[in-house]
């Protein structure tokens, strides 16, 4: 997959949802374009594989509001950015079956406010999604962290060797997913997944 899709000033392509049964879980990041949790600008996707190989999406939004100058300065993401990208009502109808089939994780939890809260601005159900933040995982796996840099990815990427461009979506999403890898390598255990066909129960107990 890897669809890095810069679509400033063009027509975005359909999003490519991964095969059935070959994705363990997804990592999910937004940015946004102000203040408001449901002004999402961009959207990354990591798709886990079972063995352990990781795909990416990544792709602008429209927010339809003015961007924030300290946003922008945080990512980088301006009006001419997004320039000729859909809306989130266009974007995620493309995803939500995807979303909704495959247990998500989050750094924290702004991403599924950002979801949330972008629903219901644009009028349309909440994805059925079961959320989990890879914040806590992290903090089972190093708890060495806490007061010592903490467990933002921030840290995470001097501490664990992380290589990504922080704050860019998909960058972050594919950060989060090696988070979790790395932190069932650390526990010497899989985080266990149940329910084979929808994967709507995400059981993080070892």
């Amino acid at each position: 997959m890897d669809q890095k899709i810069d679509i400033s000033n063009q027509q975005q392509p359909a999003f490519t949802a991964p095969k059935p049964g070959t994705v363990r879980f997804i990592a999910v990041d937004v940015e946004t374009a102000g203040y408001e949790s449901a002004s999402i600008c961009q959207i990354g996707l990591a798709f886990v594989q079972f063995d352990g190989s990781i795909d990416t999406y990544s792709t602008y939004i429209d927010p339809r509001s003015p961007f924030g100058d300290g946003n922008t300065r945080l990512h980088g993401i301006d009006a001419s950015t997004v320039f000729g990208a859909p809306d989130f009502s266009e974007i995620l109808p493309q995803l939500r079956q995807t979303m909704e089939t495959h247990p998500l994780v989050q750094h924290s939890r702004f991403d599924e406010k950002a979801f949330d809260a972008a629903c219901k601005l644009t009028g349309q159900p909440i994805l059925k999604s079961v959320w989990f933040d890879s914040v806590k995982i992290a903090r089972k796996a190093w708890p060495e962290f806490k007061g010592n840099g903490g467990h933002g990815l921030g840290h995470l990427k001097t501490a664990l060797g992380l290589e990504f461009q922080h704050h860019d979506a998909g960058e972050d999403a594919r950060a989060a997913a090696e988070v979790v890898l790395k932190a069932e390598t650390v526990m010497g255990a899989k985080i266990n997944m149940l329910g084979s066909t929808r994967q709507l129960k995400f059981d993080f107990s070892l």
